[in-house]
């Protein structure tokens, strides 16, 4: 009887020694990283980043998360040499432990605090997150460990993040109004003026340059009755006009306005959203904790998606801005009928192509790649704004709901939505065959 319960006690001894930790499989959580990133695109709704400055903030924060993950599993490679100026990534030191996913939280707040102006907000919660990997009962040395080689990796992108053009940016000039008729103009109600007309001159992840998948030249204009560009204003304003409930909820969705301008008698307020790419940055995050994934299968769908989007918003603005075609409110109020109004507000930036059905349907094709060309999910993105959750049986179903909001919405002509998908699938595309995570 002694011999059995020492034998048991032994194999209980052994069992406990062998294998991970009590504290490294709640550390290794990746909600962490979930969690992280969300913290960071709500800091940037509240500060009302434009959806390419956002697009931005969003690679950073995701490369970071990625080179600071990847040394937790030997399956991935780092991605220094396949994205543009990204090279000598810091590495672990051997021998010491790490906590992984500690670094790549701790990478994603720091970067991301140096990439906004409410530093405070992501501080805040920087520190109640690090709080909770000590609660895990990490020792004090991994948990050390950890927060230093995530601070190794948070300057190595800051550093990086520095060198693309985005500062000089900031001192160029801002949009010259064209007066001629057949360019773009502010629209109401706050008539801003066009936004990063400069955007195609940041340095791209992966695209060879900004001006790489040019879309097909633009349609030609025209204010003559039963012209080509005249017919493609009409069917923008017939649609406006007999909407149905299920093309409004669409448009609505997909709206995702960081700077709605209401005007109420004589007060104006604005009403923020996430922007285009942080609505698909939150689908990562859903799809992801759909999927289970690991926190190094979380970290290489957010890397990959987020470089995608930000070169997508990089080739879009050079096409707006080199064909700065007249939205359709400006040229229906000026030639067809003065009083209509588009169900969404028109954005603050020329019309050619769509950034919506580039920067959908580029995502869709990553998140294809990643999770499957049938993968339902349920789009639960929008409910922080009082918006219902949506069924889709495939990103790219998605994307094509995505894209053609917009002209339920009243703020494209049709050849925009469909050269769009066509410009943001070749993008998509194209990164599948430069991007390389996996060993």
């Amino acid at each position: 009887m002694m011999k059995r319960l020492y034998f048991a006690l032994i194999v209980i001894i052994t069992c406990s020694s062998c294998g991970k930790k009590s504290w490294e499989k709640p550390a290794e959580n990746p909600d962490f990283i979930h969690r992280s990133i969300k913290d960071v695109t709500d800091v940037v709704r509240h500060d009302i980043y434009s959806p390419p400055v956002a697009s931005r903030i969003y690679a950073y924060i995701s490369v970071a998360a990625y080179e600071a993950s990847r040394n937790g599993d030997n399956h991935y490679q780092s991605l220094e040499g396949q994205l543009k100026g990204l090279d000598s990534v810091p590495k672990p030191i051997a021998g010491k432990k790490y906590c992984f996913t500690l670094s790549a939280s701790h990478a994603i707040l720091t970067v991301g605090k140096i990439l906004v102006m409410s530093e405070g907000r992501i501080e805040g919660f920087h520190d109640k997150l690090m709080q909770e990997f000590k609660d895990t009962g990490m020792p004090d040395s991994v948990y050390n460990n950890s927060i230093a080689y995530g601070k190794l990796i948070a300057d190595r992108i800051i550093k990086w993040a520095g060198k693309d053009n985005y500062k000089h940016t900031r001192s160029l000039s801002k949009y010259d109004v064209q007066t001629d008729d057949a360019s773009w103009k502010p629209t109401p109600p706050a008539y801003m003026k066009g936004i990063e007309p400069h955007w195609n001159e940041i340095r791209p992840f992966l695209l060879d340059s900004a001006q790489q998948f040019k879309p097909s030249h633009p349609f030609t204009f025209s204010n003559i009755p039963g012209s080509n560009f005249y017919k493609l204003a009409m069917e923008v304003y017939d649609t406006g006009k007999h909407l149905t409930d299920d093309e409004a909820t669409i448009a609505t969705f997909w709206d995702d306005n960081p700077f709605k301008v209401n005007i109420n008698g004589h007060t104006m307020f604005a009403t923020k959203k996430i922007s285009p790419g942080g609505h698909w940055i939150n689908i990562t995050a859903l799809v992801c904790r759909k999927a289970k994934a690991d926190y190094m299968r979380s970290a290489e769908a957010y890397a990959s998606i987020a470089v995608v989007i930000a070169d997508s918003f990089i080739n879009c603005w050079d096409e707006k801005y080199r064909s700065k075609v007249i939205r359709p409110e400006t040229y229906i109020n000026q030639y067809i009928d003065q009083s209509w109004m588009p169900l969404l507000q028109t954005p603050p930036f020329p019309e050619y192509t769509s950034g919506h059905s580039v920067v959908s349907t580029a995502s869709a094709v990553v998140l294809s790649k990643l999770f499957g060309d049938e993968f339902p999910f349920i789009d639960s993105t929008e409910m922080e704004f009082s918006i219902p959750a949506r069924n889709f049986k495939s990103f790219k179903a998605a994307a094509e709901e995505a894209a053609i909001s917009r002209f339920y919405g009243g703020i494209h002509y049709m050849p925009s939505i469909t050269n769009g998908v066509d410009e943001g699938d070749r993008i998509g595309q194209f990164a599948l065959t430069k991007l390389h995570t996996r060993k």
